[in-house]
């Protein structure tokens, strides 16, 4: 080419070239316009500028003037303090997708036993409608996106505290009883979690909830909803009694209840009355089948029976009948009471640890969260309830002596220690001493004036010796805490054979005290099975100290879920849930 026409070559090439590419961008669908705006991190046709930034009197005033918001003040500074004071819910002016999984998980909060218009403080949708229409006006798009971002924040500390903490705080009201130590959950690490701003082990990024035990109750809440739109389960006559082979009308509907209403046929037309000495096997056989209690219906009850509690051996009565006629409503409000407990318990168990669940009556020892052992207890009678509290493990006794609490002095040892002192101490095999452990010295109990005695004055103690009379039995197991309470042997077995086992006065007594001990001891050397019942033998009480302190917890659950998905129920027995209840749904 001739260098003298190459200007113009090239000048005409790029004018072709910009006309080209002006063509293709007039000629570019609305629907591309779109993908392109949804690729550029600001957006097309969105205000430039920085991000608008907080500050503490901002987040203060702002949340102030809502009540829903004045409680979580606190955890909003620590949020924005960490990250300078930066929004947390947009990023170039966008916001974030974790707001709208907040706003879909806030509507569903019924699926948690909580109501959703508790956290529905603010009108997202208009604030995000005057959002849209103000990206022209840089100045009301960043105030409404500070508003926006600390609104957001607001409502996800309102619902979290909620949802991770509880609705109720146990500890202000006295009569729910719960000193299990505190869910210590820093509820602006996990809203940082939520925004992927910091790893962490649980699981925020979901809003899922941190034990399994809670989301196994959460989908028996959804199975008893459930039942309850479908119509509740049949109720059975009262009176009714039916052991396995019988038949009676009420079998349809005890079928209804525990198979399902497809398993029951319609209830047959009632027979004529049946003479009592016609009311034979034979006269079982021929009975219409909608009316036997056959042997899958009786599998069926042992199964609800054991998954309540009580003996399961088949019939149909009593405490029996009176379970099964507990309306779906009530059961609801049951799971949802203790589906608030486990927002109290701590966001992780220790990898080894003693649990006792003190209306079901049962001890477990957990290792790496793993049931290892477990066995039946007796719990305090109501007039002595069993405290609900935690603490850590740290001595178990061998041939322990037990020290009478004043209280049993006052009320039942009182007159008789007044009258014969000496004989009723040699009866009961106890003694007076004062001091403590190996300093104690005896006293004599006919210096003592046990009828003027008061709580203040009494300055000694009053111990059974160790031996087969004493209230403890052979072991004792201390964690100590100002209640005096902890785990022991005892010398009344046969109480452990009672399905309802209120009895002590609210120290927990254990079924298999010796197995217990052993498992404790077995990383200490020299303490092993032979060397435990040997020590015992000797009647010389000893301290042995654990190798490492193990934590204890003494709960309050009256429903849970079995891993094999079984919903279990007991007894509200010292009127916790009651007292819940009046707190959680008022």
């Amino acid at each position: 080419m001739n260098e003298t026409h190459r200007p113009f070559f090239n000048s005409l090439c790029c004018w072709l070239l910009g006309l080209l590419l002006l063509t293709s961008t007039v000629s570019c669908s609305q629907d591309q316009k779109a993908q392109l705006k949804e690729a550029l991190p600001g957006g097309l046709g969105k205000a430039g500028g920085a991000q608008p930034k907080l500050d503490s009197v901002y987040i203060v005033k702002y949340m102030s003037a809502e009540p829903k918001f004045k409680d979580q003040i606190e955890w909003a500074k620590k949020f924005y303090r960490e990250r300078s004071f930066r929004l947390g819910w947009f990023r170039n002016h966008e916001l974030v997708p974790q707001a709208k999984t907040l706003l879909t998980v806030i509507n569903k909060a019924a699926d948690e036993g909580l109501d959703p218009k508790d956290y529905k403080t603010k009108n997202f949708d208009q604030l995000f409608a005057s959002l849209e229409a103000a990206q022209s006006d840089s100045t009301k798009r960043n105030a409404l996106e500070k508003e926006i971002d600390v609104a957001l924040s607001g409502t996800y500390f309102n619902y979290a505290s909620d949802f991770y903490r509880g609705t109720v705080d146990p500890r202000a009201v006295k009569a729910i009883d719960w000193k299990v130590k505190r869910n210590k959950i820093k509820l602006h690490k996990a809203l940082m979690t939520i925004l992927k701003e910091r790893e962490s082990i649980y699981g925020y990024y979901d809003f899922e909830p941190l034990h399994p035990e809670y989301d196994r109750l959460r989908k028996a809440l959804a199975d008893y909803r459930e039942i309850q739109r479908n119509g509740g389960w049949p109720t059975l006559p009262a009176g009714t009694r039916l052991v396995p082979g019988a038949s009676s009308p009420a079998v349809a509907a005890l079928s209804a209840r525990l198979l399902g209403r497809d398993a029951a046929a319609p209830a047959p037309a009632a027979a004529p009355a049946v003479a009592v000495a016609n009311k034979s096997a034979s006269a079982a056989t021929t009975a219409p089948a909608a009316s036997q209690y056959t042997p899958e219906l009786v599998a069926a009850v042992k199964d609800f029976q054991q998954q309540n509690g009580l003996k399961p051996d088949g019939i149909v009565a009593g405490e029996t009948l009176r379970l099964l006629n507990i309306p779906v409503s009530q059961r609801i409000d049951q799971i949802m009471l203790n589906m608030e407990r486990w927002r109290w318990i701590p966001k992780k168990f220790e990898p080894n640890y003693l649990l006792v669940n003190i209306p079901e009556y049962t001890l477990h020892v957990m290792e790496e969260n793993k049931e290892v052992l477990s066995m039946p207890v007796i719990v305090g009678k109501t007039l002595n309830a069993t405290p609900v509290f935690s603490d850590k493990m740290e001595f178990v006794v061998l041939a322990p002596y037990w020290n009478v609490p004043y209280s049993i002095i006052d009320k039942e040892l009182r007159n008789k220690l007044a009258t014969d002192p000496h004989g009723t101490l040699d009866r009961l095999d106890m003694e007076v001493v004062k001091g403590w452990g190996a300093k104690a010295t005896p006293v004599d109990p006919g210096s003592i004036n046990w009828s003027g005695l008061t709580e203040k004055t009494w300055k000694y103690t009053l111990r059974r010796r160790p031996g087969p009379k004493n209230d403890l039995g052979d072991v004792k197991f201390i964690f100590p805490n100002s209640q005096d309470i902890y785990l022991h042997d005892t010398p009344h077995d046969q109480l452990f054979n009672q399905t309802k086992r209120g009895f002590s006065h609210g120290c927990v007594r254990v079924a298999e005290p010796i197995k217990l001990a052993e498992y404790l001891l077995r990383n200490k050397p020299g303490w092993d099975r032979t060397t435990i019942m040997d020590t015992i033998a000797q009647g010389r009480e000893k301290y042995v100290t654990l190798p490492e302190k193990l934590p204890v917890y003494l709960v309050y659950f009256t429903t849970w879920v079995d891993e094999a998905g079984k919903v279990h129920f007991r007894d509200d027995i010292y009127g916790h849930d009651k007292a819940l209840a009046r707190e959680y749904f008022d």
